[in-house]
């Protein structure tokens, strides 16, 4: 636990310089857990999982999260993002399934985001009833991986965060 903590920390704050401090631990619910961080104008707060099954076996990756953020101060809520640690194939879209229904991510360099806060809220209720997220992508390599979360303990690690940053 103290390993993927570290692990987490040290994969946001190399993605996020305006964080002026480390991530905070909430707690862990299940296969997720809760943060927050002091961010240059204020409180977000996020929480994070990491697959349970990744293919193919042997790929050459980095760090892969999923992670859904809060950020107040900047009228921010329930931004969905994955990070799949290869850069995606250019132009290319990652595909997300939420027990069988099928939604597309755009993707910037190895992080694919929803396009829209509609889809973004769309995600975040799915994924609150759901019980397993698939993500697949295409590196610029052409290699086609698949990632598979789960999602126990997302509704109350999402409970969590919105508390925590005092989002309605």
């Amino acid at each position: 636990m103290i390993f993927r903590l570290l692990t987490l920390s040290a994969l946001l704050l190399a993605s996020a310089p305006a964080w002026a401090q480390s991530p905070k631990p909430i707690s862990t619910f299940k296969d997720w857990t809760a943060y927050t961080v002091e961010e240059q104008g204020g409180t977000a707060c996020y929480m994070a999982s990491q697959p349970k099954a990744s293919a193919p076996d042997g790929a050459k990756r980095g760090q892969i999260w999923a992670l859904v953020t809060q950020r107040p101060y900047r009228k921010v809520k329930d931004e969905v993002s994955i990070a799949v640690g290869y850069p995606f194939e250019k132009g290319s879209a990652a595909q997300v399934e939420i027990d069988g229904k099928g939604h597309e991510l755009f993707t910037d360099n190895e992080t694919a985001w929803a396009a829209s806060p509609d889809l973004d809220a769309k995600l975040v209720d799915a994924m609150r009833k759901g019980a397993k997220l698939i993500v697949t992508g295409t590196s610029e390599r052409g290699t086609k991986t698949v990632d598979t979360y789960s999602l126990s303990g997302f509704a109350a690690a999402h409970n969590a965060i919105l508390r925590a940053c005092n989002v309605k």
